[in-house]
């Protein structure tokens, strides 16, 4: 699949041809983001993965470079019942409970922007939403968001998914060299007004899949999620299994040491 930019002026990328697809289970978020990190790190040219995976207890998660002294703290989060881990990605804070997060990691040549790699993988989660029956379009002409601005879905980014103007997945991004990260949140339920008791007032309401379809059940629609991803992924590309390789104990023990550090946390 290749997705131009999403101005429809920027360069195109290739999304590659072979992927590995994990189902993973639920984990607290130091282990969560140290996964998603040891598998960017693993990120080679031709071969990307595909990661499903939820939360062990409702977590906040910071933006890497998002300023959240004065605003949240360990009392307010513990008090709220809230757990807290900072994403190696940028973006802003967002509340994982019922919702299902993705994560997706591959290679992205260094001369191509990152923009590039994000279009394309929002167009995979478009099409999936659309076969769904979800009536989800891509924000445009949305002013640029700093890092230290509103909680992340209290309103979209240029590219992100939303439904009638209310965000449904909001997205985060990190490349290193062209080592690249892509993971974000799709909401079951609009539960981010729980930031609230953390923080200082509620975002506006976001859109959220229980709400377009009632009466199914969440598992229901994590499964037609799943599925109809794969889907589109297999319309241009092969798709089989992820295995861990032999090493990856001591590769994610490593990373989550870092994420689990309070001085990451509270960096800012």
């Amino acid at each position: 699949m290749e997705v131009a930019g999403t101005d429809g002026s920027g360069p195109s990328f290739t999304l590659p041809s072979h992927w590995l697809w994990w189902e993973d289970g639920a984990h607290d978020g130091a282990t969560n983001m140290a996964t998603d990190e040891a598998l960017r790190a693993l990120a080679r040219p031709d071969v990307a993965v595909w990661r499903w995976y939820s939360w062990a207890r409702p977590t906040v998660s910071f933006g890497r470079h998002e300023r959240v002294l004065g605003r949240f703290s360990t009392e307010r989060l513990a008090a709220s019942g809230l757990d807290a881990v900072r994403r190696p990605t940028g973006g802003r804070a967002l509340l994982h409970a019922r919702e299902l997060t993705y994560s997706v990691t591959l290679a992205l040549p260094t001369n191509l922007p990152w923009t590039a790699a994000y279009d394309a993988i929002n167009r995979v989660l478009l099409d999936a939403l659309l076969a769904m029956g979800v009536p989800v379009t891509r924000a445009s002409g949305a002013a640029a968001v700093p890092p230290d601005g509103p909680v992340c879905f209290d309103q979209p980014a240029n590219g992100e998914l939303v439904v009638h103007g209310q965000k449904l997945v909001g997205s985060a991004v990190w490349r290193r060299g062209d080592a690249y990260l892509q993971h974000g949140s799709i909401l079951l339920h609009d539960d981010q007004a729980l930031l609230a008791d953390a923080e200082t007032q509620p975002p506006p309401p976001a859109a959220a899949l229980a709400t377009l379809f009632p009466g199914r059940r969440d598992s229901d629609l994590q499964r037609d999620a799943l599925d109809a991803t794969a889907a589109v992924l297999q319309r241009f590309a092969t798709v089989a299994p992820f295995v861990v390789p032999p090493d990856w104990p001591s590769r994610l023990a490593s990373h989550h040491r870092h994420f689990a550090d309070p001085e990451w946390l509270w960096r800012r």
